[in-house]
């Protein structure tokens, strides 16, 4: 598995935190934030397998195209970047060593934080 950072996702991430499209929630919340299989699965009928992409940091280059198992690391809920997902996001990066992809969630995280300020 190649997991590599979405660069496409990254800029769609900083675009929302540069127009407040951001949920400053806490930690734990992302659990009750994430979007379901279901919401998924409309929002890809609705907008298309390319929109789904840039909601994700992650994307397996050995994975099919096309399908939603190329994509990993969810920043947000489709509307807006979630803190909680961000947090989530950085943390299981670390612990799969995509250090790339760790990286530019601390950035992120930071960023979301100096705003809240």
């Amino acid at each position: 598995m190649t997991v590599r950072l979405n660069e496409d996702a990254l800029s769609h991430a900083r675009g929302l935190l540069r127009s407040g499209d951001v949920v400053h929630d806490e930690r734990d919340d992302w659990s009750e934030h994430a979007p379901s299989t279901d919401d998924e699965n409309d929002f890809i009928d609705k907008h298309g397998m390319g929109e789904f992409a840039r909601w994700h940091l992650g994307e397996d280059t050995d994975a099919t195209e096309g399908t939603k198992g190329r994509y990993s690391f969810p920043f947000g809920d489709f509307r807006k970047l979630h803190r909680c997902a961000v947090i989530s996001a950085e943390s299981r990066a670390g612990q799969y060593d995509h250090a790339s992809i760790e990286k530019a969630f601390k950035e992120l995280l930071e960023k979301i934080d100096e705003k809240s300020e």
